[in-house]
C-alpha cells in the first residue's frame, strides 16, 4: 500500500482487508535512502504512508528494476505519477481526470474481479488466434509441398486454380467458428507468448504429415481407382479439405480431443458441415463447371479410413513434439519498458520538476491526499 495518509490509518486499513504486512516505511525515512537501500525497503515492507507522488513513482520504478511487475490502483492526482511509471496503471471512472488519463485501465465497476475475467478472456483470445495460426502455417505448407511434388510428376495440373480457391474459402469458412471454441484449463493460468520458432517447428512437423496423406490419396486415385485428370482433382480436394479441417481437433488442445478436451459445438458443426458442403459440390448440379464429377463409394470408404489415421498419426506426433516444447529465449518483454513506453497525456507529469505545474493545474475542489 502506498499512501499518502498516516501509518496508523494505513495499518488500520490493511488490517481490516486482512492484508498481511511485512513492515511499515514512512517517506521521511526513504528520503534519505540511496537506490540500493531504497530498493531493500521497497521489497521488505508492506506498507509506505506519507509518501510523495515522486516517491509514488519511485517506488514502481524500484519494484520494476528489481523483478517486479507491478500494478497500481490509483484515483487521486497524486497517484498519476505512478501510475505512469507502472507496468499496468489501474483507475476507477469516478477518479481525478489526470488520474484516468495516466491509466491503462479504467475501471467502470467497483469490483477488481473484472481485472481477472478480462485476463483470462485475453488469454483465451489469445489461445484461439495460435489455434488457427498453427492450423494454417502448417495445412497450407503441406498442400504447397504436395502440389509442388504433384504438379512435377503429373501430366496434368492436379487442382485447378478455381478448385484451390474454392478448397481455401470453404476451409477458411470452417475457422470462422475457433473464437468461439473451448480453452483448456491449464492455457488461462499463465500468459503465452508469441513465439516465431513455435510456429515454424510446429508447421515443419506438422506440414508434411499431410502431405504424406495427401500422396496417399494420390496413390488410391492413380493405383486402383486409375483416376484420370477430373477425378483426381475431386478426390483430392475432398481429401485435402476434410484432413485440413478435421486438424483442428488435434490442433485445439494438447490433451486427447473429445476425450479428455472437449471442442466448442460451433465449431465442431462447422467443422463437420464445411466437409459436407465439400462432398455435396461433387454430387451437385454445379459439378460439371466446377470441374468435379461423382467419385466411386470405394473411395469415401477410403477417405474415412485415411482421416481417423492421419488423425491418430496427428496425436502421437503431437505426443512427441510437446514432449521437449521450444521455450522462450530469455524473459519476456515488458510493454512498457524504457525503450517502448507508451505516450499519454499524463506523460507531461512524468519529469518530477514539473509536479508544481500539476498541483496549480488543479480543479477547485480536489484533494492533495491519495
Amino acid at each position: 500500500m502506498a499512501t499518502g495518509d498516516n501509518p496508523q490509518v494505513a495499518e488500520k486499513v490493511c488490517a481490516d482487508l486482512g492484508l498481511m504486512s511485512k513492515g511499515t516505511i514512512t517517506g521521511v525515512e526513504m528520503d534519505v535512502l540511496d537506490d540500493a537501500a531504497f530498493d531493500a525497503a521497497a521489497q521488505n515492507h508492506t506498507i509506505f504512508a506519507r509518501i510523495s507522488p515522486e516517491q509514488k513513482a519511485r517506488l514502481m520504478v524500484s519494484l520494476r528494476r528489481t523483478g517486479r511487475s507491478v500494478g497500481f490502483l490509483g484515483d487521486g492526482v497524486n497517484d498519476a505519477l505512478a501510475l505512469h511509471a507502472a507496468d499496468v496503471g489501474i483507475s476507477v471512472d469516478t477518479a481525478a481526470d489526470v488520474a484516468k488519463d495516466a491509466a491503462d485501465v479504467v475501471l467502470l465497476e467497483k469490483d477488481l474481479g473484472v481485472l481477472a475475467t478480462g485476463v483470462a478472456e485475453g488469454r483465451r483470445i489469445f489461445a484461439n488466434t495460435i489455434k488457427y495460426v498453427l492450423m494454417g502455417t502448417s495445412s497450407n505448407f503441406g498442400n504447397m509441398f504436395s502440389a509442388a511434388a504433384a504438379s512435377a510428376v503429373l501430366a496434368f495440373l492436379p487442382m485447378l486454380p478455381s478448385q484451390i480457391l474454392l478448397n481455401n474459402l470453404l476451409y477458411d469458412s470452417s475457422q470462422l467458428a475457433i473464437p468461439t471454441d473451448n480453452v483448456d484449463a491449464e492455457q488461462l493460468h499463465a500468459p503465452s507468448h508469441w513465439n516465431i520458432a513455435f510456429i515454424r517447428r510446429f508447421m515443419l512437423t506438422f506440414g508434411p504429415i499431410s502431405s504424406l496423406f495427401d500422396f496417399m490419396t494420390f496413390g488410391l486415385m492413380l493405383g486402383v481407382l486409375h483416376a484420370g485428370p477430373v477425378e483426381f482433382r475431386t478426390g483430392w480436394f475432398v481429401e485435402s479439405l476434410a484432413t485440413q479441417t478435421l486438424i483442428i481437433f488435434a490442433i485445439r488442445t494438447r490433451r486427447v480431443p473429445f476425450i479428455r478436451s472437449r471442442p466448442g459445438i460451433v465449431l465442431t458443426l462447422a467443422t463437420f458441415a464445411v466437409i459436407a458442403v465439400g462432398i455435396v459440390l461433387t454430387v451437385s448440379p454445379l459439378a460439371h463447371k466446377l470441374g468435379f464429377t461423382t467419385l466411386p463409394w470405394l473411395f469415401y470408404t477410403a477417405l474415412v479410413l485415411l482421416s481417423v489415421a492421419y488423425l491418430v498419426l496427428v496425436e502421437l506426433t503431437k505426443k512427441v513434439f510437446y514432449a521437449d516444447p521450444i521455450h522462450l529465449a530469455g524473459q519476456p518483454q515488458r510493454t512498457r519498458g524504457r525503450e517502448r513506453r507508451i505516450h499519454r497525456r499524463a506523460a507531461r507529469f512524468s519529469h518530477p520538476g514539473r509536479i508544481a505545474h500539476a498541483r496549480v493545474a488543479l480543479p477547485p475542489g480536489y484533494s492533495a491526499v491519495s
